[in-house]
C-alpha cells in the first residue's frame, strides 16, 4: 500500500463508530469521502449506476462524512431556485474552468454540482442525444474527473476529501490527475460495467492535459486510444466491481474487454474486490404506495389484485394463468432476443407477458409485433416509468432476465422482494442473488434452447402451488439492503486510508 500524505492529518485512536481523525483544529471528525458519479437517481439516472449513487452514499453517511459530486445537468440545475457557489475550479489544458455549487437534498445529503452550462445543460441523456454520444464527452467527463481531484486537493476551503470514491469511466481520470500533480489522496474506483471504457482518440491527450509519458501500456493507452477506465484501473488505490462473480469474470479474456491482464495484476496486488450492490428500503410490497394493494408473504390474494391491475393497464384478457414480466433496457446485452424466443412458449402454455423498457429499435419493433399478434396475452410499453415497474414486479409471477452478462443487476432483487421469481442467466450478480429452484430459476448457456427450458420449469412450478408459494416466501424473505455493502466498503476505505479500523472489524 502506498504511503498517504498526512500533512495536517493525524490518525487517532478509534473508539467506536467510523474511523476517527484529529485534524489541526483538534476536532475529532469522521473521514471525508467524496463520491463522484456521472448520474444520481435523485436527479437523473439511466440505469443501475444512478440507483446506486442515490442509495450508497446515504448508507455510508451513517459512518462517514460523505458528499456527492455530479455534473450540473439541466435536470439538476432546474431542481433548485438557487445553487450557492462555494469555489471556482481551475481549468487544465482544454478543460475549461467552472463554478462548483453545493446543494442539499431533502434528507440532508450534501451534493456538489459542477456549474457549466456549455458542458452539461443539454437535451438528451447525460451522455448523448438521438444523434449518438456527445462529441465532447472527453471534455465533459475530463472536467468531472478533474473536479474530483481538485476537491481532494482543497478547492473548497471549507471541505476536502480524505478519499475519493469514483464510479465508472466518467470519473476514472481523477486518480491519474492526482498522481500527475504529485498528490497522494487515496481512491476507490467502482466498475459498474466494464464494457463502457471511455475511449477517445490520441488527439484528446492535449486538450485533457494528459502527459505524453502517460500514454503507454502502464498508463492510459489502450490499443492506440486514450482509455479513461484504464487510467482509473491503473492509478486508483483500490478497484471494486458490483458482484463477486463479475469480479472473477472480468479477469478472463472472455469478459475482460481487453483489460483482463491489468485486472489480474490488480487482483494479485490485493486491490480488486467484488462488493454486491443493494437496494433501498422503498422496495417493499408491504409499504409501497404505488401498488393496487399492499401485501406480504402468504397474502397471495393481494398479489393477485396487483396482477389484475397490471393486466388492465396493458389491456390483457382476464386470466388465472402465469404472468411474466420484462423490466429492462431493450438491448442485446439483456438477452431480449432470448425473451422473444421464449414468448411463443409462454403464450402457448396459457401465460401472458408484459414488457416495459426502451432501447434498440429492432427489439422495440419486434416486441410491438409480438403484442400485435397476441393482443390479449402480450402487452408492451416502450418507455419507462418507475411506478409502472413497481406494479409489474408486484403483479407478475415471473421476471424474464436472460442477460448475456450482468455485472450486478437490480431488477432480480426488486422482483424477489415482490414475490416475482426471476428466470436468469447464471452470470455476474444474477448468479450471486438468485438461487436456482429456491428463489428463482437459473440457466447456464445463453441460448434460446436453455432459456426456454428454464421457462418451462417455471411454468411447471406455477402449476404446483405449494412449491410456487414456498419459493415466493423464500424470495420475499431475502435481504438486499445496503448495510452489508457499507461494511465491505468500510473495510476497503480503511485499507486505502492506511488505518486498521473498519466497520467490519468493529462489528465482528
Amino acid at each position: 500500500m502506498d504511503d498517504i500524505d498526512r500533512t495536517g492529518l493525524k490518525q487517532a485512536v478509534h473508539s467506536g463508530g467510523a474511523a476517527d481523525f484529529t485534524r489541526d483544529s483538534g476536532r475529532s471528525l469522521r473521514p471525508r469521502i467524496l463520491y463522484a458519479t456521472p448520474e444520481m437517481a435523485d436527479f437523473v439516472k439511466t440505469g443501475g449506476l444512478g440507483e446506486v449513487a442515490g442509495a450508497l452514499p446515504r448508507a455510508l453517511r451513517r459512518h462517514y462524512d460523505v458528499r456527492v459530486l455530479i455534473p450540473g445537468y439541466r435536470q439538476v440545475v432546474e431542481r433548485f431556485d438557487h445553487i450557492p457557489v462555494v469555489a471556482r475550479l481551475q481549468g487544465r489544458a482544454g478543460i475549461p474552468p467552472c463554478d462548483l455549487g453545493l446543494v442539499e437534498t431533502g434528507d440532508g445529503l450534501q451534493v456538489y454540482v459542477l456549474l457549466s452550462a456549455d458542458l452539461y445543460q443539454r437535451d438528451g441523456s447525460p451522455y448523448g442525444d438521438d444523434q449518438g454520444d456527445f462529441r465532447d464527452n472527453d471534455l465533459r467527463f475530463g472536467r468531472l474527473s478533474l473536479a474530483a481531484a481538485e476537491i481532494a486537493g482543497g478547492a473548497d476551503p471549507a471541505w476536502s476529501a480524505d478519499l475519493l470514491h469514483l464510479n465508472d469511466w466518467q470519473t476514472a481520470l481523477a486518480p491519474a490527475y492526482l498522481s500527475w500533480a504529485g498528490r497522494r489522496v487515496p481512491s476507490v474506483l467502482t466498475i459498474h460495467n466494464l464494457a463502457y471504457q471511455g475511449l477517445f482518440a490520441r488527439e484528446a491527450l492535449g486538450r485533457l492535459g494528459v502527459p505524453d509519458a502517460a500514454f503507454q501500456m502502464d498508463g492510459v493507452e489502450f490499443y492506440g486510444h486514450l482509455s479513461f477506465l484504464k487510467a482509473g484501473l491503473f492509478y486508483a488505490s483500490q478497484v471494486t466491481t458490483v458482484s463477486q462473480t463479475y469480479a472473477r469474470e472480468i479477469m478472463t479474456p472472455e469478459a475482460g474487454c481487453g483489460l483482463d491482464g491489468l485486472l489480474r495484476t490488480r487482483a494479485a496486488q490485493g486491490r480488486l474486490a467484488g462488493i454486491l450492490n443493494g437496494i433501498d428500503e422503498s422496495w417493499d410490497p408491504r409499504t409501497d404506495p404505488h401498488l393496487a394493494t399492499r401485501f406480504e408473504a402468504d397474502d397471495w390474494r393481494g398479489k393477485r389484485a396487483n396482477a389484475e391491475m397490471v393486466r388492465r393497464q396493458f389491456g390483457l384478457a382476464v386470466s388465472r394463468g402465469p404472468l411474466f414480466a420484462i423490466v429492462s433496457r431493450l438491448v442485446h446485452q439483456k438477452g431480449i432476443d432470448l425473451s422473444l424466443a421464449a414468448a411463443e412458449t409462454i403464450v402457448a402454455e396459457g401465460g401472458q407477458l408484459v414488457v416495459i423498457g426502451q432501447g434498440e429499435s429492432r427489439f422495440e419493433d419486434a416486441l410491438r409485433e409480438l403484442a400485435r399478434r397476441h393482443p390479449s396475452a402480450v402487452g408492451v410499453h416502450v418507455g419507462f416509468d418507475e411506478k409502472d415497474a413497481r406494479r409489474m414486479f408486484a403483479g407478475s409471477d415471473f421476471l424474464l432476465m436472460p442477460s448475456r452478462f450482468e455485472p450486478c443487476g437490480l431488477a432480480q432483487m426488486y422482483a424477489q422482494r415482490f414475490g416475482s421469481l426471476p428466470i436468469v442467466h447464471r452470470t455476474g450478480g444474477l448468479a450471486d442473488t438468485v438461487e436456482d429452484g429456491v428463489t428463482g430459476f437459473t440457466f447456464g448457456d445463453a441460448s434460446p434452447k436453455t432459456f426456454v427450458a428454464a421457462v418451462r420449469r417455471a411454468l411447471d412450478t406455477f402449476g404446483a402451488k405449494k412449491r410456487l408459494n414456498a419459493m415466493r416466501r423464500r424470495a420475499m424473505s431475502r435481504s438486499f439492503g445496503w448495510d452489508h455493502a457499507a461494511v465491505d466498503y468500510s473495510a476497503l476505505y480503511a485499507r486505502a486510508l492506511g488505518n486498521g479500523s473498519s466497520l467490519r472489524t468493529r462489528m465482528a
